[in-house]
């Protein structure tokens, strides 16, 4: 489905060149629940968002379905099946979740399909489908409304970057549930989810570490959870794992 060859991310940080990503080497295949983790600073993010087109490598090569995208913009990988989930999901001032959900799907959307995708994600259809996605909404509703628009939109990869973050526990304890829900009925798609929260970590299908821009270490929950459990951080994983 997915595969990065030999991608570089290179910025100019007051005229020297810093090195973001090396040498990053990545196979997803259909059908795939992936974390990506590793300490702050060691390019999750940026990963995320070479994938979904929002940064372009400095020298490399993105393969999606056998073509090659990696001069495609944000807008023209959506169109191919890849989606992406910001950490901070953008309100709307004016429009209501409806609108998004008939927006995300590309398709005049009922109000039965709608209030289905919300349900989907746990949230009462009659109290939200008619709410304006604005301040009055908090971050777990906006995180799950996102996550909503995505299941209409049915994109063939999704990229969640950190989805815990700003949001409560309750929220987050029903964000896990979401996603074991969506892993048990993943269908010829993948999900790639940036975290370092060992909650998200256990439920993955593979497991892939990163540090200071390399891929240190990649392979099935079964092989690198172990590795990971009882340790105080992430840093300490990678650590332990160099």
């Amino acid at each position: 489905m997915l595969e990065l060859k030999n991608i570089f991310f290179t910025v100019n940080d007051a005229g020297t060149d810093v090195e973001i990503l090396r040498d990053v080497n990545l196979k997803i295949d259909a059908q795939k629940f992936i974390v990506i983790t590793g300490p702050n600073g060691s390019g999750k993010s940026t990963l995320a968002k070479i994938i979904a087109g929002i940064e372009k490598p400095s020298s490399g090569k993105i393969i999606f379905n056998g073509e090659d995208i990696t001069d495609k913009s944000i807008t023209e990988r959506a169109r191919l099946g890849i989606g992406f989930a910001f950490q901070q999901p953008v309100r709307f001032k004016g429009l209501e979740v409806f609108d998004l959900l008939r927006l995300a799907s590309g398709k005049n959307l009922t109000i039965t399909d709608a209030c289905e995708y919300l349900s989907e994600v746990g949230l009462c259809a009659k109290d939200y489908i008619n709410r304006e996605v604005n301040a009055s909404l908090s971050g777990g509703e906006l995180k799950r409304i996102e996550i909503a628009m995505i299941l209409a939109r049915k994109s063939k990869l999704t990229i969640f970057d950190e989805p815990e973050a700003g949001i409560d526990i309750w929220s987050f304890q029903n964000l896990i549930r979401i996603f074991e829900k969506m892993r048990r009925e993943i269908r010829n798609s993948s999900i790639i989810i940036i975290s370092h929260q060992e909650r998200l970590i256990s439920i993955a299908d593979e497991i892939v570490v990163l540090v200071n821009g390399r891929i240190q270490h990649q392979g099935s929950g079964k092989e690198i959870l172990p590795k990971l459990i009882g340790t105080k951080s992430i840093s300490s994983v990678c650590d332990k794992l160099k």
